[in-house]
């Protein structure tokens, strides 16, 4: 595509800047009038801010609505990318967790391992008595299970140990878990596929960035153009005025003379009111122009403006258009509408991979790490000293809340696979409404090329058109220029009547109304022109040199006031 050349920075940041300044200063909401702006407290003239075709352009790129939209678009669209990329990072989760165990079952309850448990007491009572005979000592004899017990309570109530509080041995009153695990995928189709899917999407955005700007050219310049339009025809309706008033002025000066007859100054009248109706329509027209361009533009429409350049005939290479195969097959090549058609092909077959994706594998690498605590809520503990010699005297200790007894690591690694073997054909159904897409895509690709091929056949049809109707047009001004100058000429002579005049000049009014009319055309049909082959860009079209402008139109054109 051609390169789109902006202003150049200096005099776009003066440009922007200038126009930032209108739209804080002139609320749209509160100012009286349209040249006014706000200064401390009250509102004073303010002078009109002039601006160009290119100037009006690079506004409208910063602040149309549907540029900013589409460029939102984009940004959204890197998200989506970053965010597909991260299927592919390593995932890592954190969590813990805290229970209060405030009713513990025995775990062995109903299985012959309570009975081993049942008799820890008794194999306490047997170690001692088979000690007592074996020993050397005679003091020492055998005593009975009851006494064994008996003597054992009264050693843990002399250090302040009841047997009856203690905790379920098969249970721990606090439990903390706390757990880190990472998981890097080592092979995802679905999450590559995403990840291409989502580049697709951003190359699609993109792609509508261009044509919301290139819709945006092209309606920013047809309401420039429009504009101009509308100031010129004014000021030929102002010219005709002039004119009707000296008609009227001659006319009236000749029957009072009584050369003239009274319906002359009569028609003379009725000429005179219907130019100054005119004149009123077409400046109506003009500031109703200039709304509509303020509105294109996004500025508040009360902002003074004052246009720099003229509605004039293009030059000659304005007009020179390659053959129409040429032509079109640079459309297919530039225009963003078809680039993105395209597009939108391969985002749907890369949908269809996504899903396609589902029927295959993943597999991960997995590393998870814990660190657990059982922490009861009487952490004091009995120590025997002498356990065999004397088991019944003891000592009391107690662990503190992080003591290692309580808190133990886990470690593991390992590889994770998964694989959908069996989903009731879901996924192989989705896939062939991703064929579907795709084929639906293709049809719309194929529809937008030959609706690009008719529209350049239509814009070089309009082209050649305006060419002809500008040709025509410019050769009946000059015509009607010489009809109106004979005229006068015989007027003065005393050969010709007022209504010779008046008919020259109604036809001089209309050729000029008709050759605007022509300019605009052919304008509008070179920038449909550039739409249509996908070459437009930012830069207005040059506009002819003054010499080929008919006398009427003013190089310069204000609409400040009302």
């Amino acid at each position: 595509m051609t390169p789109r050349t902006l202003l150049s920075p200096a005099r776009a940041a003066v440009g922007l800047a200038g126009w930032m300044l209108v739209a804080l200063a002139v609320p749209a909401s509160a100012q009286p009038g349209r040249d006014s702006a706000y200064v401390v407290g009250q509102y004073v003239p303010a002078a009109p801010v002039t601006l160009t075709l290119d100037e009006a352009i690079e506004i409208a790129l910063e602040r149309a609505y549907a540029v900013r939209l589409a460029g939102l678009d984009v940004e959204s669209a890197e998200s989506q990318v970053r965010q597909a990329y991260g299927g592919l990072f390593p995932r890592v989760d954190a969590s813990s967790g805290y229970t209060r165990n405030v009713v513990q079952a025995n775990p062995f309850a109903g299985t012959s391992a309570a009975s081993i448990f049942s008799g820890g007491a008794a194999t306490g009572w047997l170690q001692y008595n088979e000690l007592a005979r074996t020993d050397d000592d005679p003091a020492t004899q055998p005593i009975t299970l009851a006494e064994y017990n008996r003597r054992v309570g009264a050693g843990q109530e002399a250090v302040g140990y009841n047997p009856a509080n203690a905790s379920n041995p098969f249970g721990t009153d606090n439990q903390f878990t706390n757990t880190l695990s990472l998981s890097q995928p080592l092979y995802s189709g679905v999450a590559l596929a995403a990840v291409k899917g989502a580049r697709s999407l951003v190359e699609i955005n993109e792609v509508a960035v261009e044509q919301r700007r290139d819709e945006t050219i092209d309606q920013t310049r047809q309401a420039f153009y429009q504009t101009l339009l509308a100031q010129e025809q004014a000021a030929v309706q102002r010219a005709s005025l002039e004119r009707s008033r000296e008609t009227y002025g001659e006319s009236a000066l000749l029957v009072a003379q009584g050369v003239r007859p009274v319906l002359e100054r009569l028609n003379a009248e009725v000429d005179l009111a219907n130019a100054e109706t005119g004149v009123v329509t077409a400046e109506a027209q003009a500031l109703a122009a200039r709304d509509q361009l303020l509105l294109t533009l996004g500025l508040p429409v009360d902002a003074p403006i004052r246009l720099e350049g003229r509605l004039a005939p293009p030059e000659d290479d304005l007009f020179q258009t390659v053959g129409l195969a040429v032509a079109a097959e640079r459309a297919l090549d530039l225009r963003p509408d078809v680039r993105q058609a395209a597009l939108a092909v391969r985002l749907n077959e890369v949908q269809k991979n996504i899903t396609r994706a589902e029927l295959y594998p993943t597999l991960s690498a997995v590393v998870n790490a814990s660190y657990s605590g059982n922490i009861p809520d009487d952490r004091s503990f009995l120590v025997t000293p002498d356990p065999i010699g004397d088991p019944f005297t003891f000592q009391t200790g107690s662990n503190d809340f992080f003591s290692d007894a309580y808190w133990q690591p886990a470690l593991s690694v390992g590889l994770r696979a998964n694989w959908t073997l069996f989903d009731g054909f879901q996924i192989r159904r989705r896939v062939q409404q991703n064929q579907i897409a795709v084929d639906q895509a293709e049809i719309q690709l194929e529809q937008v090329r030959n609706a690009a091929q008719l529209e350049v056949a239509a814009a070089i049809r309009q082209l050649e058109s305006a060419r002809q109707r500008l040709g025509s047009q410019s050769q009946t001004v000059r015509t009607a220029e010489t009809a109106f100058e004979f005229a006068s000429a015989r007027l003065a002579e005393g050969v010709a009547t007022q209504v010779d005049v008046r008919v020259s000049s109604q036809n001089l009014d209309l050729a000029r109304l008709n050759y605007l009319q022509a300019v605009y055309d052919a304008l509008v049909a070179r920038s449909a022109y550039e739409r249509a082959t996908g070459t437009i860009e930012p830069e207005p079209i040059d506009l002819a040199p003054p010499s080929e402008v008919p006398a009427v139109i003013t190089p310069v054109t204000t609409l400040g006031s009302r």
